[in-house]
């Protein structure tokens, strides 16, 4: 009786010693989030690795204050008011289903004032930036005039003021604080003059394949605008110029923008094959247009919507007309209606499937098409009041996000497009 106790005693505790060393599973499907206990970082393989599993993500964002007179407090109430409206545009299919969940909710992880603390001279307030404000030396009109590569020096990790905790006598630079997962995104809070600015948004991003692995070795610049002085990392960072003159709609702009530079970037294969259907980049393939899209239209064509489904443009002085058109998505500068870039407000209806986008609801398994109007962006102009903001809003709301219902050529799921961000 005791030997066969034993027996099960000892059967016992290698059971459990097993239960102990197996891999454990994702905990229940709700509780998944982006960053935990095993991803912190930016580019970790987890990310892609457990992409469709990811249930919300909460990136830490890092602002940089370089506007004299501009409080901390100031500032973090403008940098919430943009993380509202992004949460507000990362809940997928809102505008038809108010329970859904917001997927990107981001987290402040410091405001730090980069300013003077006394009033500077006449001669030297220029766009009223800090004299700290990292300035390209002999910068010319039309040119960026922030050196981004500063924001990776052993001076500004002493703004940031965050500890080394294997030598807690020195700071950790910009490039620590990501690899360590600390910081996800930087947004650079500053004034905009005939003294420059800086880009909308850089980024140097890890390369990945068509099968979503990374490629060794491989970055791509993914931002807005050409970029000579941000170093790779070994991680994909973005770093966002958020004009203090401007709302939260204007800053949607931005980030908006930055979507289509990733998609042009070819960074994530997967991304920019289906970014370019939804946001109408491919024209010419689908109607055989003389321009791939409105964005590159020359300014030599005129554009009318004639009716509903029917583009009429001209080339040379000769009309051509495209029937049963209808947009898709539309992209960040133009709306399904929008003739022109930014013109939110366009009376003219349209047919579209941004609603439907790949969902394949309509006739003949084709998506559903539908008579569209601006009408639709009214409710989002409280909290995104500026620029293209509403837009954006709406936009995003209808691009494949959490439990989202488009199909791929395959007539597999769509993948959630926002994680791809992080990558």
């Amino acid at each position: 009786m005791v030997k066969g106790r034993l027996v099960v005693s000892i059967v016992s505790c290698i059971l459990t010693l097993l239960a102990v060393a197996r891999p454990q599973p994702l905990r229940a499907q709700e509780d998944v989030v982006w960053p935990n206990a095993e991803s912190k970082a930016n580019s970790d393989d987890w990310i892609r690795l457990h992409h469709n599993q990811i249930r919300q993500m909460r990136p830490k964002v890092l602002v940089l204050n370089f506007v004299n007179g501009l409080s901390a407090d100031e500032a973090q109430k403008k940098a919430e008011r943009i993380i509202a409206a992004i949460r507000e545009g990362t809940r997928y299919h809102a505008n038809q289903n108010p329970d859904a969940k917001p997927f990107l909710d981001y987290k402040i992880y410091k405001v730090v004032s980069i300013t003077d603390p006394a009033p500077l001279s006449e001669s030297q307030r220029m766009d009223g930036n800090s004299s700290l404000y990292p300035r390209v030396k002999d910068w010319k009109p039309g040119q960026p005039n922030f050196q981004y590569s500063a924001l990776f020096s052993e001076a500004f990790a002493g703004y940031y003021k965050e500890k080394d905790p294997n030598d807690p006598a020195r700071m950790m630079s910009l490039d620590e604080l990501v690899t360590r997962g600390k910081v996800h995104e930087v947004w650079i809070l500053a004034q905009q003059s005939t003294f420059g600015s800086p880009l909308p948004m850089v980024e140097l991003k890890q390369a990945y394949d068509a099968t979503l692995r990374k490629i060794k070795d491989k970055s791509v610049q993914a931002g807005v605008g050409p970029l000579n002085d941000v170093p790779f990392i070994g991680r994909s960072l973005r770093i966002a110029y958020i004009n203090n003159e401007r709302g939260p709609g204007c800053a949607m702009e931005t980030l908006g923008v930055s979507l289509e530079a990733l998609a042009e970037s070819k960074a994530i294969p997967y991304f920019t094959r289906y970014f370019n259907e939804y946001a109408g980049f491919d024209l010419k393939t689908r109607y055989n247009m003389p321009f791939e899209s409105f964005l590159k239209k020359p300014d030599n064509i005129t554009l009318e919507f004639t009716e509903p489904s029917t583009l009429q443009y001209s080339v040379k002085g000769e009309l051509h007309q495209v029937k049963r058109y209808y947009a898709v998505g539309g992209s960040a500068r133009f709306t399904p209606n929008s003739l022109r870039p930014f013109d939110i407000n366009s009376p003219d209806p349209v047919m579209s499937s941004i609603e439907n986008y790949r969902m394949k609801n309509g006739n003949n398994g084709a998506d559903k098409i539908e008579r569209w109007t601006s009408m639709r962006l009214t409710k989002y102009q409280a909290l995104a009041n500026d620029c293209v903001g509403p837009w954006i809003v709406y936009w995003w709301q209808n691009m494949p996000g959490l439990d989202n219902k488009a199909l791929d050529e395959a007539d597999r799921p769509m993948k959630n497009w926002w994680p791809f961000l992080f990558y």
